[in-house]
């Protein structure tokens, strides 16, 4: 089963479940892979890295908008915010932790033979490779450049 159709079941438990929240949350999500799998169209359709760029996509932008309405001292709004950002990752690869993440940074640097700053894009191209939506790309920079620093 694809993506969009575990999204379709779900927004169909949550009409008659009543869930508003899920479903509104999930109707954004599904409207999001329709306009991908539209732009994808011309060159082949959709592939799971597509699918997992928009669930990744749109999480990260409800990170940034609960920041925000954080600062901004409007907490009803991040809690909106965090809620939706629950449903989302429900959808996504388990996260992995820094020390993961370190320990796979380490590996490719070792492999590429990465040791300095110079190496930066070499291995930071290759880490997302590897860690595409299975970590933030803040957490890999961050571990890339102490790495090479």
């Amino acid at each position: 089963m694809t993506l969009k159709e575990t999204i379709d079941a779900h927004i169909k438990q949550a009409m008659l479940k009543k869930e508003s929240m899920r479903l509104g949350t999930l109707r954004m999500v599904k409207a999001k892979l329709l306009e991908k799998e539209v732009e994808k169209r011309p060159s082949g359709g959709m592939t799971p890295a597509d699918e997992l760029q928009v669930l990744t996509s749109a999480a990260k932008m409800r990170k940034e908008s609960i920041e925000e309405f954080e600062k901004a001292g409007r907490k009803d709004l991040a809690d909106k915010e965090r809620s939706e950002l629950e449903i989302i990752q429900e959808y996504l690869p388990k996260q992995l932790g820094r020390e993961e993440v370190v320990k796979i940074v380490s590996d490719l640097a070792a492999q590429l033979g990465a040791t300095t700053q110079g190496d930066f894009g070499k291995l930071m191209g290759a880490a997302m490779k590897d860690l595409r939506g299975k970590v933030d790309g803040k957490i890999v920079q961050e571990v890339v450049k102490e790495k090479l620093g």
